[in-house]
């Protein structure tokens, strides 16, 4: 690098505010959702998509995971709601994945798209995407 190239180090220069994005890509589980008996009686495969919205860190990160939005554990929250019980609707189900993302206070917005992947034959998959944002924001 030239010696005449400045360097910013993290936070210089920039304006405060959104940081990022956490993205969890094509999350597939067995789910129990669905208003017909057949989705009631039987687990059926879900893929689930999350974009996080993050605020920037009020500290440096220090290379520390607890700077920062963990995916994993984000995912593990998916999987304790849907180990509860069954879910009539896809919508209810991207809500309450909304819900326990926003609850962490450095998310400020995320995107939930939520696909059944058998429940038409005819098409790869079908389902919601919604996207939720603090009110602050």
């Amino acid at each position: 690098m030239s010696t005449s190239a400045k360097q910013v180090g993290r936070g210089e220069g920039l304006e405060s505010g959104v940081a990022g994005r956490v993205i969890i890509r094509n999350l597939v589980l067995p789910v129990r959702v669905g208003v017909y008996r057949h989705e009631q009686s039987t687990p059926q495969q879900v893929r689930i998509n999350i974009e996080l919205t993050t605020e920037d860190p009020p500290q440096p990160l220090n290379d520390e995971i607890r700077n920062v939005v963990n995916y994993e554990e984000v995912v593990l929250s998916v999987k304790e709601v849907l180990a509860q019980s069954h879910i009539n609707l896809v919508e209810t189900l991207a809500e309450m994945i909304a819900d326990l993302c926003l609850a962490d206070t450095r998310v400020v917005g995320v995107r939930v798209g939520i696909e059944k992947l058998h429940a038409i034959s005819e098409a790869e998959s079908v389902g919601v995407e919604i996207e939720r944002f603090r009110s602050n924001h």
